[in-house]
């Protein structure tokens, strides 16, 4: 399924340019860039992320996966349904960018509370802030993260703030990337 999974992200996500053309959400300019969203959102891709990623955590005991706003939404929806069809029902959760303006107010939706642990995922990462930002929204409402898990890892640095904040914060210092930019690369190149 890993295979698969990299084969599909290298033909539908990934775009090379020998010239830094493509502006990161860091701001930075890259030759490289991963659209995961067209893996994400695509019935094969959430076959392949939801029994993947269910089979990293399965045995977490965590309440929740999700993480911030876009990226992690079809990742921890893929999970959650797979693990339902598992027998071992994980909740999906979202962490808003900013809190909701009306009603509740929450920076965070779906059946989780204090006191839970989750796994926060990701779609890509490059500097880890989006990750670091879900974590510290969970950290606040007094949840407990037990493990992060990206889909794509750009080995650009992201990984290793994430594991810093992660201690800082007194959760394991867990993280997992299903892909590496490496992986991609391999094919890229070929």
């Amino acid at each position: 399924m890993r295979e698969r999974l990299i084969r599909l992200i290298y033909e539908e996500a990934f775009k090379y340019s020998e010239t830094p053309i493509f502006r990161l959400t860091s701001g930075g300019l890259s030759n490289y860039y991963f659209n995961c969203k067209r893996v994400t959102l695509s019935p094969e891709g959430m076959y392949l992320i939801g029994n993947i990623i269910y089979d990293m955590i399965k045995d977490l005991n965590v309440k929740g996966i999700g993480g911030l706003t876009l990226g992690a939404d079809p990742i921890a929806t893929a999970v959650a349904y797979t693990s339902y069809l598992k027998g071992n029902p994980i909740e999906a959760f979202v962490v808003r960018k900013k809190a909701k303006e009306h009603g509740t107010m929450q920076w965070i939706e779906g059946n989780i509370k204090e006191g839970d642990s989750v796994v926060v995922v990701d779609d890509v990462i490059t500097t880890g802030n989006s990750t670091i930002q879900a974590i510290t929204r969970l950290k606040e409402e007094g949840i407990f993260v037990k493990s992060v898990v990206v889909l794509v890892d750009r080995q650009e640095g992201g990984r290793e703030n994430i594991l810093k904040f992660l201690s800082e914060c007194g959760f394991p210092n867990n993280l997992q990337a299903v892909v590496l930019r490496d992986d991609v690369m391999k094919l890229y190149k070929k």
